[in-house]
């Protein structure tokens, strides 16, 4: 029994990577550069696109975004707000986005009106690592107010990132997290990584932030 359990775990992960290798190769054609946002829920996945936008619009760059939640659209509401085309993914049940929605969601998008995509996942730290997208960066965001030890874990999610920001430093003393301990483990998992420190209400390093992005 374990072994079907494998074996079919490997066609899910195998299908699904196919299509976003497809779904990579359509951003290409049109010129697109597309972003994995993945967090849990509160962590600031919304607030950073939202910060993006207008720092984006002033580089030149048109945005874009697939806004990936279980169910309801106010993570999609707050997006539209900032005038760029977006896409609700209701998942129904499912706690990740997979390359199949951000498939039919691209069909949606003008693309040739998009410089650079957000694909803002499901907030969920375990569920969306296994699942490729077709982007070509992942960016992980945590909050101070999830605790120090949110990293140490959920290690696999990390490992499988090219940018972390730690979100939210301004609360940090108040919930009583050590930020120092939160960016090692990120560097304990990811040595690569790029590790940004942020308060999104103020829109403190968005600009580092987007400089790694685009690089």
């Amino acid at each position: 029994m374990h072994h079907i359990d494998v074996s079919i775990e490997k066609d899910i992960y195998g299908a699904n990577n196919r299509l976003a290798h497809e779904n990579a190769h359509v951003l290409r054609a049109h010129g697109v550069r597309a972003f994995d946002l993945l967090g849990a829920i509160g962590s600031g996945k919304t607030a950073l696109i939202e910060k993006l936008v207008p720092e984006l619009s002033r580089r030149g760059l048109r945005a874009g975004a697939i806004a990936g939640d279980v169910y309801g659209d106010d993570d999609f509401r707050r997006i539209v707000a900032t005038g760029i085309p977006a896409v609700n993914a209701n998942t129904g049940k499912e706690c990740h986005l997979d390359a199949h929605l951000v498939e039919h969601a691209l069909e949606s998008l003008p693309l040739d009106e998009i410089d650079i995509l957000f694909i803002e996942n499901v907030g969920n730290m375990v569920c969306p690592t296994d699942f490729k997208l077709g982007a070509e960066k992942r960016i992980v965001i945590v909050s101070s107010t999830e605790g120090d030890d949110v990293v140490n874990k959920h290690p696999m999610m990390f490992r499988g990132s090219t940018i972390g920001i730690i979100n939210k430093i301004d609360i940090a003393p108040l919930v009583g997290a050590n930020l120092d301990r939160m960016e090692a483990d990120m560097h304990r998992y990811n040595p690569e990584m790029a590790v940004f420190r942020t308060n999104l209400k103020t829109g403190e390093g968005v600009a580092a932030v987007l400089d790694a992005i685009l690089q």
